[in-house]
């Protein structure tokens, strides 16, 4: 067994360059062992590994090659670029782990196993432990994360039967590190707590703190939120942030913010259907809506105000959100006096009249985009989204990766880069 808890870096990153700047400010933060991420090995090959174990010959250097086949010839491969650990996932047939212990043992490397997607994890660690592997590792994936995935149940279960180190990787920080160590595991991965890090030694320093004091130290960033958190985490991103975790979808075309500096919105939708200049239906959803709900207003992208001063006065007094509409508003001075958040396609000071065509609650487009009463409804100068809220976990959590991203990319641009040369965009363009 290990003589002290490790601290292992997942480097789940594209570019050489910066997983190389990222892992020595870890190791200057006490970081113990180097993963060279599956994703990075994807990117740049064994030269990875290799630049790793060159730069940090003191420490162990991982190589995350989530072999499941040929592991024999894998393990050679990674063995001799200077890899002193090899991941295997256990899910490969015995002969390919027995083949990865051999060759590990051959050139002086040892073998990690990833139970990611075995479907008795208890069964088979025993059966890998005969087989001769050195370190058994519980992990939860990025996408399952998003949505709530945790490793503590399977890693107590593993705890029961492992009689060598277990690593344990899924979303790690300084807030649930020493948590799995009680739990039983001996190797923290941590991935995205560190390489997203602004102050990458900073960040290393704490966990590893929390590491050998045994005391878990709160963290906001680097968390992924629960179903009742989801208001909590969408007001920590920005609309360009769930964009992007939406692949581009989900953000109103034409839908023009009138509010004031800074403002944020966040809740969820309560949909009205009406014509052009018809502000009966829109009016009466404010006496429907509940406190924190956002009425969303398809009124056909018509140029008579459906909504004014009156209107967001009595959303203000019963605690409504604000209000989307693809159509027209007027009073806007007023409106953004009162701090009462409107979104309409256009501006307007002609009125209609409450006719009554329409009705709430039903499913609606507005800005180009499907809406469905309970959705939620994030806001701010840049535009609206819609995030479906079958979805709205994944997306939240999602949306925060992308914004934790960002940050270190621009604390990394601050150091003198710029965008395409910290991104390496001539070498990504797409081929053909």
């Amino acid at each position: 067994m290990l003589e002290k808890p490790v601290l292992q870096v997942a480097l789940d990153m594209m570019n050489a360059h910066r997983a190389i700047q990222i892992a020595r400010e870890a190791v200057d933060g006490g970081a113990d062992w180097l993963e060279a991420g599956t994703p990075l090995i994807k990117s740049e090959g064994m030269e990875i590994v290799r630049q790793l174990k060159r730069a940090f010959p003191g420490h162990v250097v991982v190589a995350d090659m989530k072999t499941v086949d040929v592991g024999g010839f894998e393990v050679e491969i990674a063995a001799k670029a200077g890899a002193d650990v090899v991941c295997v996932l256990g899910i490969s047939d015995d002969p390919t782990i027995t083949e990865a212990v051999q060759a590990a043992r051959q050139y002086g490397a040892k073998i990690m196993v990833d139970m990611l997607g075995v479907p008795d994890k208890r069964a088979r660690a025993v059966e890998l432990q005969k087989l001769g592997i050195d370190y058994i590792c519980i992990h939860v994936g990025i996408d399952s994360q998003m949505v709530g995935g945790s490793p503590k149940e399977e890693l107590a279960a593993m705890a029961e039967v492992a009689e060598i180190p277990i690593a344990v990787a899924g979303g790690l920080n300084a807030g649930t590190v020493v948590e799995m160590m009680q739990m039983g595991a001996s190797i923290l991965i941590v991935g995205g707590a560190i390489i997203k890090a602004e102050n990458v030694t900073g960040q290393t320093k704490i966990i590893k703190a929390a590491m050998e004091n045994r005391e878990a130290v709160r963290s906001d960033l680097f968390r992924k939120y629960g179903q009742h958190e989801l208001r909590e985490a969408f007001l920590k991103v920005s609309t360009p942030n769930i964009s992007d975790a939406m692949h581009r979808k989900g953000a109103m075309n034409g839908i023009i913010p009138r509010i004031k500096r800074n403002r944020k919105v966040v809740g969820r939708a309560l949909t009205v259907r009406t014509i052009d200049g018809d502000w009966a239906k829109p009016v009466q959803a404010i006496d429907k809506a509940s406190k924190g709900d956002v009425i969303v207003v398809d009124a056909g992208g018509g140029h008579v105000a459906i909504w004014g001063e009156l209107a967001s006065w009595s959303c203000k007094t019963k605690g409504v959100e604000a209000v989307v509409i693809d159509g027209a508003a007027r009073d806007i001075d007023t409106v953004l006096d009162i701090d009462f958040p409107v979104f309409s396609r256009h501006a307007s000071p002609n009125a209609g009249e409450p006719k009554g065509h329409g009705e709430i609650g039903g499913e609606i487009s507005c800005g180009g985009v499907r809406v469905r009463s309970g959705d939620w409804i994030v806001g701010d100068e840049s535009g609206v989204v819609v995030v479906p809220q079958e979805m709205a976990q994944e997306i939240a959590n999602r949306a925060l990766d992308v914004m934790e991203r960002e940050n270190r990319l621009r604390e990394e641009i601050k150091r003198g880069g710029t965008l395409s040369s910290v991104e390496k965009l001539e070498k990504w363009e797409k081929v053909g």
